[in-house]
């Protein structure tokens, strides 16, 4: 029985509700549409009995997996960012809601995390009860690189990561592939990709006595992977852990080593703003709960986008990075060392009184 077509294939296949995200050559960005199928469908299901779990996956230009998505449709924020556009409020009020839906969904969901995986495809995967990763997986929050910050929950699940791992997601935006993901606590296993589609069709075929036992199906015919960043944990704890994102630079840029210097690169190419903005994301988000992360989260994209006199850096970034391509982002500040703690205060102010807040609802 198909409950919806179109850019989100959703059907119920045996036991199992089966989504498929069906926008390839976006490689499966976020629409607003998209966040409204997928809350609507999510939502029936978690009353019908017929659904013991559900599991979703990303489609390329030749079928099913290949990607997974790689995050928000940043064409569509940078258009309506630009011309005020209030469908932007709804995007993140109606995408946070459904994150925090899956990380509380009252059956195993299972995300196979093939491909790319970035921004918003972390925000419907992260809350899953199993994470599934292949060996072509390449998981980021990229957001420091359009002048956003990792939203959709980022600063509760890389605040998580061991010791100052999520500092340095969300500062870089470093790309990591399975191995990684799994040592960080962002993925649960690794899936051979020759058997993705054979797991994938057996869900629908075998007859399974409740959710978990459909969850324990699919970790059964997981594999190890190897981390490629073990040698790098220290590094990454010993600079990340440091006070503000001056010192982390400075101390980068004094390092001899090849992997210092070139993270100290990256982010001098960053927002300088919201390099500060996201330290404060992720080390206010470590004493919060999911709820309270996402509230945080859908006050500081306000301010991205609507709040801050005389520019947008996210409007700015995405304009740089995916519209004239030019990758030459005019940020302001210009420089890490002139952003000011007035600066970045501003972010955590909520624009809203807490009872009139568009995510008050969500416990």
């Amino acid at each position: 029985m198909t409950e919806m077509t179109g850019e989100v294939l959703a059907q119920i296949r045996g036991q199992v509700g089966c989504i498929t995200l069906n926008r390839p050559r976006a490689l499966n960005a976020l629409s607003l549409g998209m966040v409204r199928d997928l809350m609507a469908v999510l939502l029936a299901w978690q009353n019908d009995a017929r659904v013991l779990a559900v599991a979703i996956r990303g489609s390329n230009k030749e079928g099913p997996f290949g990607a997974f998505c790689a995050g928000g449709d940043i064409r569509f924020l940078h258009q309506a960012g630009s011309t005020g556009n209030p469908e932007i409020e709804d995007f993140f009020t109606e995408e946070y809601a459904l994150n925090h839906l899956i990380h509380n969904y009252n059956k195993p969901y299972i995300a196979f995390m093939d491909g790319i995986v970035m921004g918003g495809g972390m925000g419907i995967s992260q809350g899953a009860a199993l994470r599934v990763v292949t060996e072509r997986t390449k998981m980021a929050m990229p957001e420091t690189a359009i002048g956003l910050f990792p939203d959709v929950g980022g600063g509760y699940f890389l605040s998580r990561c061991p010791g100052h791992v999520g500092e340095w997601l969300a500062l870089t935006g470093d790309t990591i592939g399975a191995g990684d993901a799994i040592a960080f606590g962002l993925a649960d296993g690794c899936l051979p990709l020759d058997a993705q589609a054979p797991v994938w069709d057996a869900l629908s075929t075998q007859s399974f006595a409740d959710g978990a036992a459909v969850k324990a199906f699919v970790a059964s015919k997981m594999i190890a992977a190897d981390a490629l960043l073990t040698g790098a944990r220290s590094q990454i704890d010993q600079y990340f852990s440091l006070t503000d994102v001056r010192t982390i630079v400075t101390a980068l840029e004094s390092s001899d080593t090849e992997w210092a210097r070139s993270t100290a690169a990256t982010l001098r190419k960053r927002s300088p703003l919201m390099l500060h903005v996201v330290l404060e994301q992720i080390r206010r988000a470590r004493g919060m709960d999911l709820a309270d992360d996402l509230r945080m989260e859908r006050d500081m994209v306000r301010h991205c986008f609507f709040l801050r006199p005389g520019q947008s850096e996210t409007v700015e970034g995405i304009r740089a990075l995916a519209v004239d391509k030019d990758h030459s982002p005019a940020w302001r500040p210009a420089r890490i060392e002139d952003v000011t703690p007035e600066m970045v205060a501003g972010f955590f102010v909520s624009p809203w009184p807490v009872h009139a807040h568009p995510l008050a609802h969500l416990r």
